[in-house]
Formats: structure tokens, C-alpha cells, sequence
């Protein structure tokens, strides 16, 4: 799993098997602005997971922008 670009954010994706915890940092214009943290179950966070954090985030934030 790569990096997401989604209206001018940068998501990337970090998670541990062991601890069944990811966490999405968000990034604008280079800068660290905020770390999502998650659970999830399995090998990996689930895709479809990511891609809904990622919608719901640049919802709640595309009008302070």
C-alpha cells in the first residue's frame, strides 16, 4: 500500500500486525498535519478501510481549506 494524493493531501499508510493498529499520516504542501489512527484485523487494513478514512477526512476538511 502506497501513498494517497486526494485534493492536495498526501495520506500515507503505516500500520502493525502485531498490534492490529494503523495509522494514516496527513500531509499538505510537505507538512505533517495530523495522524489518523485506526484498528483493523488480518494481515493488513483493509482497502476499502483506507479509502473511506481518506473520503470522510477531505469531507470534513474541504471547506478549510
Amino acid at each position: 500500500m502506497g501513498a494517497i494524493e486526494h485534493e492536495g493531501y498526501r495520506f500515507e499508510i503505516e500500520y502493525s500486525v502485531l498490534l492490529q493498529k494503523g495509522a494514516l499520516h496527513v500531509y499538505r504542501d510537505g507538512e505533517l498535519i495530523e495522524e489518523i489512527v485506526f484498528p483493523f484485523h488480518g494481515q493488513k487494513p483493509d482497502e476499502r478501510q483506507i479509502e473511506a478514512l481518506v473520503s470522510e477526512y477531505v469531507e470534513q476538511h474541504a471547506h478549510s481549506r
